[in-house]
């Protein structure tokens, strides 16, 4: 009651016409027209500028011959074509995921497409002790980190009641959530000395909601909205970019899912509609 009691006589003598609320009021319209003014001035050239340079990095991209690039999730689908990319121009890789053998086959197609030095880390992006070993063995390694391309991912595929126990789904938050924040965290000192750049997977799914997938759509949601965080918070220090891709042919839009029951299994039905569409646009 006290401190309500305080507030209201605050508010009073500001709201009491005295000379000195009277220059206070008169600065502050004062100042707030004037940055009104500055905005409408200055607004339109900056986004501009910003517009400028987007087409800029678009026309000319940048050239990663030499640079350090770690890519999670690279065994398979979406992580093993980028990384193939990269290796087109000449990038070294640190190749990231926890199938070991999937990764080296990767790993020697990358070789024979043209990267220079290829370093496959078996890990699992939901341990935190994990994304911090293997951030090291890249740095020990190659000396230096320029892109980390967070991309590993898991989806789910079932009606939400059905589910018979929700806390069976937190690893769809350990892999895609904590697996993008894991990594970053351990990256970025590397990444700042740099001046890199991180990329984040995140999917269609983020702003679509897809049925039979809540707990997915979910996790794609906080990533979005934890990159575009990072890209406010390190501002023009470091490139963010987030990547929201629709239907694209992986193990994961083949069938590979985490069912009701909270195990990693196929889908049949998702696998025949994958097949159709391959079919369709062959």
């Amino acid at each position: 009651m006290e401190m309500l009691s305080m507030l209201k006589v605050g508010y009073t003598v500001l709201r009491s016409e005295t000379p000195a609320t009277d220059l206070v009021n008169t600065f502050m319209d004062w100042a707030a027209r004037r940055s009104l003014l500055l905005l409408a001035l200055f607004m339109p050239p900056y986004h501009v500028y910003k517009l400028a340079a987007s087409a800029a990095a678009t026309v000319a991209p940048e050239d990663v011959a030499g640079k350090v690039v770690l890519i999670t999730g690279a065994s398979s689908g979406i992580g093993e074509q980028i990384a193939y990319q990269y290796a087109k121009k000449g990038a070294r890789l640190a190749l990231v995921a926890r199938r070991e053998g999937s990764l080296r086959e990767v790993a020697a197609k990358a070789t024979d497409l043209g990267s220079p030095d290829v370093l496959v880390v078996p890990g699992d992006v939901a341990r935190p002790e994990d994304c911090k070993a293997f951030v090291q063995a890249t740095v020990e390694r190659f000396g230096r980190l320029d892109h980390l391309v967070n991309n590993a991912g898991l989806a789910n595929v079932c009606w939400f009641e059905e589910v018979p126990d929700v806390a069976g789904f937190k690893q769809i938050l350990d892999v895609n959530f904590w697996g993008t924040v894991h990594p970053t965290h351990a990256a970025l000192p590397h990444l700042k000395r740099s001046r890199g750049k991180i990329f984040v997977n995140s999917s269609a799914a983020a702003v679509l909601a897809m049925p039979r997938m809540s707990f997915y759509n979910a996790s794609k949601a906080a990533v979005l909205s934890f990159a575009e965080t990072l890209r406010m918070e390190l501002g023009d220090e470091m490139g963010v970019t987030v990547a929201t891709p629709g239907w694209i042919e992986s193990e994961m839009t083949k069938g590979k899912h985490l069912s009701k029951g909270g195990r990693v299994e196929v889908d049949q039905d998702t696998r025949n509609v994958s097949c159709t569409r391959q079919r369709i646009h062959s």
